[in-house]
């Protein structure tokens, strides 16, 4: 990984953690924030996955419109840092370890690849 990718990474990692910290821990069944890139195709392969324990919790977290309010965020502060995610609905995803579990036997790299 090149200086400069490590600084993007380094940037997005404090976003989000920012954003976990200051906005998701409060949510019942919130477990983790992650993200990917392939620095050779930045920001368009960027991929942010929000994980939540089960289906259970992801569902009562979105019956008050709470992803589009942190897709909105997230977009928000990643562009003040001079990044910019195109699509943010199919970059940025909401999943649980429930699913991660029963499709890819617990494998997250597998999963968000």
């Amino acid at each position: 990984m090149r200086k400069t990718d490590k600084k993007l990474d380094k940037q997005i990692t404090l976003v989000l953690n920012d954003i976990c910290e200051t906005k998701l821990k409060d949510y019942s069944g919130f477990k983790w924030v992650t993200h990917l890139a392939n620095f050779s195709n930045f920001p368009n392969s960027l991929k942010i996955a929000i994980v939540f324990d089960t289906n259970q919790s992801l569902t009562l977290f979105r019956t008050t419109n709470n992803d589009s309010k942190i897709i909105s965020l997230i977009q928000d502060k990643l562009s003040k840092t001079g990044i910019a995610i195109k699509d943010p609905i199919k970059k940025i995803i909401f999943d649980t370890e429930e699913n991660c579990e029963q499709q890819h036997g617990g494998n997250w790299q597998l999963r968000l690849s």
